[in-house]
């Protein structure tokens, strides 16, 4: 049994980049593929969506300054959480899952086009669902795309995968004395710039009542930890 009915995980890009520091590490998207096919065999009717970055592909604001245009860079970006997608999307069926592959750029050879109602059928009908393209727009990130997807869908809850085990109040990897926050609200979040999503995000998280609990990814059986109502990671929550 699971606590969620309908699940949105957020995975940045650079959760596929391992230790590489670039790119895709195959060995990385195996474990990861591991992970979302155990928690689609194992996990009863638990529905679940997936809204992937771009970040170990390219990042617009780092050329900024070489004069690359913010509207390019973010264009440029979204096509790289295409190629993670499709990446994820063959690794996760090898393992014998079900899934779709929904994008908000058009790209018909390698995705669905993104349509609210098409992605509700498919989660329904037991797909693991991947969203693509950011929100198509922009000036918007991933996260944000995150949130608006899961609220599009009506999800319980975001999983917000990170490579620490959730919130503190410094960076534990800088401060040793930084303190764990098992729980926070979203205003918190914002006013404190912890630095958990974007403003935008957690604004939009925060309007439409979403929890967002921030875990650490590299644990294996997190994702089913969590699904279990196991107390890991942070719950952002009104």
């Amino acid at each position: 049994m699971t606590r969620f009915k309908r699940v949105l995980l957020k995975l940045s890009g650079e959760a596929l980049q391992g230790q590489t520091g670039f790119g895709i590490d195959p060995v990385t998207l195996g474990i990861i593929a591991d992970e979302l096919a155990e928690v689609m065999t194992d996990c009863g009717r638990v529905e679940l969506a997936v809204v992937i970055g771009g970040g170990n592909i390219f990042r617009g604001e780092r050329l900024e300054a070489t004069g690359l245009k913010r509207v390019t860079g973010d264009y440029m970006g979204m096509l790289g959480t295409l190629i993670n997608a499709m990446a994820l999307q063959e690794a996760v069926e090898a393992r014998g899952v079900a899934t779709r592959l929904l994008s908000a750029l058009r790209l018909e050879e390698a995705a669905e086009v993104y349509i609210r109602r098409r992605a509700l059928s498919h989660l329904e009908k037991g797909y693991l669902v991947i969203f693509a393209g950011g929100t198509g727009n922009p000036y918007f990130t991933t996260d944000t795309a995150a949130v608006l997807r899961a609220s599009e869908i009506g999800a319980d809850v975001i999983l917000k995968a990170t490579r620490v085990d959730g919130v503190y109040d410094r960076d534990p990897k800088k401060d040793p004395a930084a303190r764990f926050l098992p729980s926070l609200t979203y205003m918190e979040a914002i006013e404190q710039r912890l630095k958990i999503m974007d403003t935008t995000a957690i604004s939009l998280a925060m309007e439409n009542g979403l929890p967002i609990i921030v875990f650490n990814l590299t644990v294996r059986g997190n994702i089913k930890r969590v699904l279990g109502g196991e107390k890991v990671g942070t719950l952002v929550s009104a």
